[in-house]
């Protein structure tokens, strides 16, 4: 399992379009993945538990995921989240 803080770094922070392709990006890998924020913990392949997180651009998250390409999954997904990836 592998834990990761992220900064968001979008401009208008995870509305639906972002938060769309973020499901997308974390579909795409076989590992669990999961973004803690404050006391929520959500399915990041879940379009409505990501829609629940109303997360904001500065706003930080803890990407989590378990599995045989955890370690990828992380990589992408804060690419994303950063701003990096689009």
């Amino acid at each position: 399992m592998i834990k990761k803080s992220v900064k968001i770094k979008l401009s208008g922070g995870l509305e639906a379009r972002p938060i769309a392709v973020l499901v997308q990006v974390a579909s795409q890998y076989e590992s669990k993945v999961y973004l803690e924020a404050g006391e929520k913990k959500v399915n990041a392949k879940s379009i409505m538990g990501m829609m629940s997180l109303g997360l904001n651009n500065g706003e930080e998250v803890t990407v989590v995921c378990d599995g045989t390409d955890e370690g990828a999954a992380v990589e992408e997904i804060d690419r994303f989240l950063s701003g990096e990836a689009s």
